[in-house]
């Protein structure tokens, strides 16, 4: 019977991702395999391991097989009915958080597992946070975060703005879907098991971003912050379509692979088009 080690070598996958769904398999510490490589699996360990390589040498996605991401340091419950968490988004949480040194009311559009939310929620104690989604089943995913880091969180459903009649916030941020409907990265990677509608726009990738950036300005406070994650080829787009809104102190942000990744703007209601 083969040891550990030669499982992790005749899995055809990186080793470090070996080890992470061997790992996983077996309900151990990485570092436990690391020292029991010449150790041989029961049956149903060796089942269970070989059952997860198969599915990644498929293509799913390490987050929805071991069912965790880490996210601006926090590990993160992760089903296929939410986006997985990339590092490049924790560039929307670096931009929030000196915005919300005093605290103040904030609002997750479209929070997904909740991640945002919670980075803001536990880095930002004074803030009051609110986050909404249009899928149960990935509100179910967020409250389930929330409660595992015992976050204060307000929950709701809600498609965008459409349950959120009369309030405003201080800051609003989102990573919409800005996807387009034909681009060629939906059919690669990850993406191809990511839940749709949390990817694609429309035809532009621009839909949700239009519209979110519309609509924002009836639920901000005079003052207050739109910060919206984009396409790493939008920036210039997205910086224009909120000057052309009126919105003030407009800025494109960098994420640390160099790429235009976050928009950034204040609105003034004295200033503000419609």
């Amino acid at each position: 019977m083969a040891g550990l080690g030669e499982i992790l070598k005749a899995s055809r996958l990186p080793m470090l991702e070996a080890r992470i769904l061997a790992a996983h398999a077996l309900g151990v510490e990485r570092v436990w395999i690391s020292a029991h490589e010449k150790d041989v699996p029961e049956a149903n360990g060796l089942r269970a391991i070989e059952a997860l390589y198969s599915r990644r040498r498929a293509g799913e996605p390490i987050a929805y097989l071991t069912g965790e991401r880490e996210f601006y340091g926090l590990s993160l419950a992760i089903t296929p009915a939410v986006l997985i968490p990339r590092p490049e988004t924790e560039l929307l949480v670096d931009r929030a958080i000196p915005l919300l040194r005093q605290g103040g009311r904030v609002l997750d559009l479209g929070t997904g597992s909740g991640a945002i939310a919670l980075a803001l929620a536990l880095n930002c104690p004074m803030a009051q946070i609110s986050a909404c989604d249009a899928s149960d089943a990935a509100l179910a995913v967020a409250h389930a975060n929330a409660a595992r880091h015992g976050a204060h969180l307000r929950l709701l459903k809600s498609d965008w703005f459409a349950g959120l009649q009369g309030e405003r916030f201080d800051l609003v941020v989102s990573n919409p879907p800005y996807i387009a409907l034909d681009d060629p990265h939906l059919f690669e990677g990850d993406l191809r098991f990511e839940p749709h509608e949390a990817l694609v726009a429309g035809k532009r990738g621009l839909e949700c971003i239009d519209a979110i950036a519309v609509v924002a300005r009836d639920h901000l406070n005079a003052g207050g912050w739109l910060l919206l994650e984009h396409g790493y080829d939008q920036g210039e787009a997205c910086v224009g379509l909120l000057e052309r809104l009126g919105y003030t102190k407009v800025s494109d942000h960098r994420d640390l692979a160099e790429n235009s990744r976050v928009v950034q703007a204040q609105f003034d209601p004295a200033v503000a088009r419609r």
